[in-house]
């Protein structure tokens, strides 16, 4: 046996992240990227192509033992092509289809009896779930993109005809906040979870995220991590996934799925024994998963947003001499106002010093306070 070359699709921190544990096993990481200044591309061996030509991601494969994903972006016919060919893709074209579409996702978990909120696709025609609801594009969005808030049956036709497409429409729950659960499973059938993540949000963005969530009874946090197990199997994932759901009262219902690293577990790079992007690459490879144990009591990480500040590596000076136990990860991107630009990560007993100091860790580095 000879160490492989993994492939990813899609050059971003995601990808960037993918480097280290690669590094570490000895893996050859090569990614496809837009642009040689893609997060990625900046540090790893890359091909600059179009994920969305077939030509171009054969070729890209032909130097690959396996392929792997960093966004849900790249075309089904682009997939199925790579699977003819007989390229070992992960997730397979089967599963993460419902990572890219909303309305598969929503059928497979009635299909598996898992729990949804009231949902129909709307094409134009009537409703049975009342206003105000949430609409969403089945494919496309993240970060809050592609999810609306209406308020009638005229906002809901006006927002089908702008869209082109039909809709997934969902109920508007009352939650009381939004947990993620990341699973990972391999070829042969291996499965294992971390603990449950509570996500907070901001404008649709997640801006920051506490291991284990906080108050969450031993009910719940096992339930959780069963319907993620349930998932991945029911769908036969290989690969890392994130479950993001919804805690209604003592009810859990499934928001969405991404088959593929995700922020909300970003946290486990310091705070698991296995982080999520080691797990992801043992996953695809079919070796055996690592401990998903957590290394502290808590682990908070929080988003940097971009916003007027550009110097990103100044505030080092400050945050690494009143905060030395502070772990960063900065993205190498372009400064745009709200994207996603690094994060900080900070592991400890003392829950409310942790989010204090990540607070300000964030704050200081977007440039909202200088002292």
């Amino acid at each position: 046996m000879t160490f492989p070359t993994v492939g990813v699709i899609g050059a971003g921190q995601l990808a960037r992240m993918m480097a280290v544990p690669a590094n570490d096993l000895g893996i050859n990481l090569v990614v496809l990227a837009d642009s040689a200044k893609d997060s990625a591309a900046q540090i790893c061996s890359h091909v600059v192509g179009d994920y969305r030509n077939i030509e171009a991601v054969l070729a890209f494969a032909k130097g690959c033992d396996v392929i792997t994903f960093e966004h849900e972006l790249i075309p089904q016919p682009v997939i199925k092509e790579l699977e003819r060919q007989g390229v070992k893709v992960y997730p397979r074209s089967e599963s993460f289809i419902y990572s890219q579409n909303k309305i598969q996702m929503r059928k497979k978990m009635d299909e598996l009896g898992l729990p949804n909120p009231k949902w129909q696709v709307f094409d134009g025609g009537g409703t049975e779930i009342a206003f105000p609801l949430i609409a969403k594009t089945p494919s496309g969005g993240y970060d809050g993109r592609g999810v609306y808030v209406v308020d009638s049956l005229a906002q809901l036709s006006e927002l089908h005809k702008q869209i082109g497409v039909p809709l997934l429409i969902e109920e508007k729950l009352k939650f009381d906040y939004e947990i993620s659960v990341m699973v990972a499973r391999s070829p042969h059938g291996q499965a294992a979870t971390w603990s449950p993540t509570l996500t907070v949000q901001t404008d649709g963005i997640c801006t920051s995220t506490v291991t284990p969530v906080p108050h969450l009874s031993k009910e719940l946090l096992v339930r959780s991590q069963e319907i993620a197990l349930a998932i991945a199997s029911g769908i036969s994932l290989v690969g890392v996934m994130a479950v993001e759901i919804f805690v209604v009262g003592e009810i859990l219902v499934i928001n969405e799925l991404a088959l593929r690293p995700h922020n909300s577990g970003h946290w486990s790079i310091e705070g698991s024994v296995t982080s999520q992007f080691e797990q992801h690459l043992r996953a695809i490879l079919d070796l055996p998963l690592g401990s998903t144990q957590m290394r502290s009591r808590w682990a908070v990480m929080g988003n940097i947003l971009g916003a007027e500040k550009a110097d990103m590596y100044r505030p080092f000076l400050h945050l690494m001499a009143r905060t030395p136990a502070l772990k960063f990860h900065h993205y190498r991107k372009d400064v745009r106002p709200g994207r996603k630009i690094g994060h900080v990560t900070l592991l400890g007993d003392d829950l409310l010093e942790l989010e204090e100091e990540i607070g300000h860790a964030v704050d200081y580095l977007s440039g909202a306070i200088d002292e």
